[in-house]
């Protein structure tokens, strides 16, 4: 799919966030010029087409108490790894699930799973359960904690001109 300049314009619109008002894409249309119906075709398109892949909220953790934040870091099997991904990325405190090549010697983690809450013990609790669920298939674990928000932006688009 090429962009074309509304296209563009919405990515613009869209990029620092949807307004915090009852009908965000309306006030997006309007802001653009467009009818909403169009605003919402458009995105659709740009989805269906993988120029952008989600619209989903970004929430500052730190900013809603949950301060002592975690990245799980697990060695697994390899050949269960996509069951056991699944299984640790539909549970509800974690926030996102991945699976990364490991880097040996030194960093022999495979499974990586991000957990937040509003204090190290909870964290830890958290790390608990799914060290149950990885069970036998589980060989090394750590969490590594996080100190700061390093980035809570997507793409970003520069002006033309």
């Amino acid at each position: 799919m090429t962009l074309d300049a509304t296209d563009r314009q919405i990515i613009e619109a869209l990029q620092a966030g949807l307004p915090l008002v009852p009908a965000p894409y309306a006030a997006v249309a309007e802001q653009l010029n467009l009818p909403e119906d169009a605003l919402t075709e458009r995105l659709a398109a740009m989805k269906a087409s993988g120029v952008i892949r989600r619209i989903a909220a970004a929430p500052n953790h730190y900013k809603l108490g949950m301060t002592a934040n975690g990245m799980t870091v697990w060695d697994v099997a390899d050949d269960q790894i996509t069951e056991l991904g699944a299984l640790i990325g539909a549970l509800p405190f974690v926030t996102h699930c991945y699976e990364r090549p490991r880097a040996l010697p030194e960093w022999p983690y495979n499974l990586f799973a991000m957990v937040h809450g509003s204090s190290r013990e909870e964290v830890e609790e958290k790390r608990a359960r799914i060290k149950d669920i990885l069970g036998d298939a589980l060989r090394a674990s750590d969490v590594l904690v996080s100190t700061r928000i390093l980035k809570k932006t997507g793409l970003r688009l520069r002006k033309r001109g």
